[in-house]
């Protein structure tokens, strides 16, 4: 089984999003499942993980409504608050959806370099362990010495990297962010997702050849085992279209033996995420 581990749906609205700046004007606007289904087919995809985009229970519900209609959405990354007060009956509620799979925090968007090792969030991270429920971890390069605090404080937590942590690939920066995340990768419980890497590139002037120095620290520091694709579609049109993100992992990977890229390509998704 394919499995493109991270995309997302949305209907667009201009203050909800107001992320995508003029220079992705390109993704202003709806993306939904119907939009997804006929490039998969295209592009030999057979099921994904759909990922929160806005920081609100209602994108968790509207995205575990899309995945009730649509087969091909083995799972959903949600969005509750972990600092929460009544984080307990919160999950309590959640653990209800068979497709809800765990949770996200837009981190990269706090100021706090240390976000994750607050108090309240670490009580919300608890809870999620004992739920079983996973945490996509969304943060910057400089964030993630916190990171490797965390997953280290919670060894039995399911954890992914999303979009190897958004090193700055446009700039040519690499070594701190690669001995920061060879130290992290060394952590049986965190997972790294291969994607969301072009849009840290220049939009129309990358490379896979640029690129090929990040895939290459990921798969060394985290396992073959430990690595997923993901296509950060619709984000990632801003940059190139699904056939070339695909294509950028496959590439890559394609001397590597056929169980690891077997692996990479959707069955270490469907373990982490204990898609059926």
């Amino acid at each position: 089984m394919v499995i493109d581990s991270h995309q997302h749906f949305w209907k667009y609205e201009p203050v909800k999003h107001e992320w995508i700046d003029d220079e992705m004007s390109v993704i202003r606007r709806d993306f939904m499942p119907s939009d997804l289904q006929k490039l998969y087919a295209e592009n030999g995809i057979d099921g994904c993980v759909a990922v929160q985009a806005d920081q609100t229970l209602e994108e968790t519900d509207f995205l575990l409504d899309l995945a009730d209609k649509n087969d091909f959405i083995k799972g959903v990354v949600g969005w509750v608050d972990l600092r929460a007060e009544n984080i307990e009956e919160v999950l309590e509620k959640y653990s209800k959806h068979s497709k809800l799979k765990g949770f996200r925090h837009v981190v990269q968007g706090e100021a706090d370099h240390n976000f994750l090792l607050r108090p309240n969030f670490l009580r919300g991270i608890a809870a999620l362990e004992k739920h079983g429920f996973t945490y996509d971890i969304l943060v910057f390069p400089h964030q993630l010495g916190a990171v490797l605090e965390l997953v280290k404080r919670f060894p039995k937590q399911k954890f992914v990297i999303d979009h190897i942590a958004k090193p700055y690939i446009k700039d040519g920066f690499y070594d701190g962010w690669a001995a920061i995340m060879f130290e992290i990768g060394k952590c049986k419980n965190v997972y790294c997702k291969l994607s969301g890497m072009v849009t840290e590139a220049d939009y129309k002037t990358w490379t896979p050849e640029q690129i090929a120095p990040y895939m290459k620290l990921v798969l060394v520091a985290f396992g073959w085992q430990k690595v997923m694709f993901g296509s950060d579609w619709p984000v990632c049109l801003v940059a190139g279209n699904y056939k070339e993100i695909k294509e950028l992992v496959t590439d890559f990977i394609a001397k590597h033996p056929s169980k690891e890229q077997v692996s990479i390509m959707g069955e270490n998704a469907r373990i982490f995420y204990n898609i059926k």
